[in-house]
């Protein structure tokens, strides 16, 4: 079973965007999300987090203090339990 195709493609005139795959079902629902490539030029969060030498610091110790301590760690499911955990205490 087919579980998710990426492709990049080029946004043609007028917006158009062609897509073709032999691993499609004639006639098979299917959703489409499109979302811009990333920037080669842009820095990602964990570069850019880590480009500072007193982040890099804090988060390696944090990292080392999770590995050292894992049942002081939090884990979540999904965002909405995460939301629920955070937002939903005494009103917050």
């Amino acid at each position: 079973m087919l579980t998710e195709i990426v492709e990049r493609t080029i946004v043609g005139p007028g917006g158009k965007i062609e897509f073709e795959s032999e691993e499609l079902v004639d006639g098979s629902i299917v959703e489409l999300r499109i979302r811009p490539a990333p920037d080669p030029d842009e820095m990602d969060t964990t570069e850019y987090l880590m480009s500072n030498k007193a982040n890099r610091e804090r988060l390696l110790a944090s990292i080392r203090e999770a590995e050292e301590h894992p049942e002081t760690m939090i884990r979540f499911e999904s965002v909405e339990e995460l939301e629920e955990y955070f937002f939903s205490k005494d009103g917050l």
